[in-house]
């Protein structure tokens, strides 16, 4: 059953001012657009098209509920081409979205990110952070380190990898740029690894139009045949909204409006597959365009989630396989770089009455050469999408699934 009545199409225009600002942004706080060249305002559409093929792919493998980072994956693959050459630099510039040979402009598009992104609204919290472990007996190559000090902004550590302060090393650095909420991702360091490449990215920011504890309560959830009893958080207000034949949706602002949270509500006989491939080929930029100012009747559920996964098979079906086998050309990176490990995230996400808090580290193993406006109501009840991004271009810092 859809929750949304019949929007009219002359109410669209309200979304055009509204989805730029999405809130009255105040003074001391004014709203703050990505300043991106053309190229690179390319890239970040692209970067969506990256995002909602990464997004599928999990929620295939996924039963359950996840959260991941569709931005953090580019920021640590974006380091890793750097290394990357011939065939191998290719396969990573096709799954980002981008052509063969863009290396260059991938750099460019990923430090005007890393510069712009965490300075849009004072009151969201916004860090990212860039890091190479290198084993001290196979030194990374002075170009790369370089590129990826110039446009990462990576801190490179060359460590002794047998000493077990290593291991102690790189956790502490994770937990450090994810205050706190990811205190480990490693649980033995490998003598025998090259490097280990991480992104950490952190998250915190207040709604703009916070929820009463008072006014949350016990609700029943339903997946599928299940029924679950959960902390549902409930107000009455104004938000931008739209619906298709498949999903309704309602966007959450944080801060000054500069970013936002999209619940993304199948209806009945659809699921979040569904909405996934609703979303793809450019929809989700005409999604935005088209949402329209409405009173809405919110249910949303308290929760927290916490997500691992070891992605090598899934980067490897989006077509970058050579990254992982024998057929691996890393040489520009160092000349002992062999192939990868292992590429994982970790993240954590908590949403509550006050806002939201997430953190991500995504991972990369590198082997040595020496081995192998109407009345609307959206009652959040049942699994549901959501997505976290910047509001002028779109772009999507974390993903996920809620089942209850």
């Amino acid at each position: 059953m859809k929750h949304f009545g019949i929007i009219a199409t002359a109410m669209a225009f309200v979304c055009l001012s509204c989805e730029k600002i999405g809130v009255d942004a105040p003074v001391d706080n004014p709203y703050k657009a990505l300043d991106l060249t053309t190229k690179s305002a390319d890239f970040a559409d692209k970067g969506n098209t990256f995002a909602f093929e990464f997004l599928d792919r999990i929620n295939s493998a996924e039963k359950g509920d996840f959260f991941v980072s569709p931005l953090s994956m580019q920021f640590l693959l974006g380091m890793i081409l750097d290394g990357a050459q011939g065939q191998t630099a290719d396969e990573i510039c096709k799954v980002l979205g981008y052509g063969a040979g863009e290396t260059s402009a991938v750099n460019e598009y990923c430090l005007s990110m890393l510069e712009q992104l965490p300075s849009l609204d004072r009151k969201t919290k916004l860090s990212i952070a860039n890091a190479l472990f290198v084993n001290k007996k196979y030194p990374l190559l002075d170009d790369y380190k370089k590129t990826v000090g110039k446009y990462y902004q990576a801190e490179v550590s060359n460590l002794d990898f047998g000493n077990t302060a290593t291991l102690r090393t790189i956790n502490n650095w994770c937990s450090k740029k994810t205050d706190g909420l990811i205190p480990k991702v490693l649980d033995n360091v490998s003598s025998t690894m090259l490097a280990y490449i991480l992104n950490a990215m952190y998250f915190k920011s207040e709604w703009t139009e916070k929820f009463k504890k008072s006014d949350t309560s016990d609700e029943p959830f339903f997946n599928g045949s299940e029924r679950v009893t959960v902390k549902m958080m409930k107000q009455r207000n104004n938000y931008l909204c739209h619906e298709t034949d498949v999903y309704s949706v309602v966007r959450m602002p944080y801060g000054n409006g500069a970013y936002s949270m999209y619940a993304f509500l199948p209806y009945d006989g659809y699921t979040i597959t569904d909405v996934i491939a609703a979303l793809k080929d450019n929809e989700w930029d005409k999604m935005r365009g088209e949402m329209v100012s409405c009173n809405v009747d919110l249910w949303l559920p308290r929760f927290e989630t916490r997500y691992h996964v070891v992605l090598n098979d899934i980067l490897s079906a989006m077509g970058m396989p050579s990254s992982f086998n024998n057929n691996a050309d890393f040489q520009k990176m160092s000349n002992n770089a062999f192939r990868l490990s292992f590429i994982k995230q970790d993240a954590v996400i908590k949403v509550d009455e006050e806002g939201s808090e997430a953190a991500v580290v995504s991972m990369a193993g590198m082997d040595t050469a020496f081995l192998p406006g109407q009345h609307v109501v959206f009652h959040a009840d049942h699994p549901f999408l959501y997505l976290i991004a910047e509001s002028s271009t779109g772009t999507i810092l974390f993903a996920g699934k809620y089942s209850g």
